[in-house]
């Protein structure tokens, strides 16, 4: 059994150099906003989900990125719906929100 139901990872990564990352495609937000539903939903702590940050998860090119486990789904997102989507169908529903998957070609 896993110390948390499920934990969500965002890429928070802020590149110096230009190069296209997460941070410049709302990511801090989408992570505020993510945290903030599940601690105001009461779901936050052991053995039920974990919000964190992350630094480059080298899924660059379909940022911004997050990736839940333990299923191991990558998602892409736009906007705080799409995160929405992601707390009430993901970490408390358990479904897998098919149309924001990142397709497992896309890298870096």
């Amino acid at each position: 059994m896993s110390y948390y139901q499920r934990h969500i990872f965002f890429c928070l990564n802020q590149r110096d150099s230009g190069e296209n990352a997460c941070a410049q495609h709302g990511a801090q937000e989408a992570f505020n906003h993510c945290k903030s539903r599940i601690k105001a939903a009461g779901l936050s702590g052991v053995g039920q989900v974990r919000v964190n940050k992350a630094g480059c998860l080298d899924r660059c090119a379909g940022g911004p990125v997050a990736v839940v486990y333990p299923e191991e789904t990558w998602y892409t997102f736009v906007d705080n719906s799409d995160i929405d989507e992601i707390v009430d169908r993901h970490l408390i529903g358990g479904e897998v929100v098919e149309r924001l998957v990142l397709p497992p070609n896309v890298g870096r």
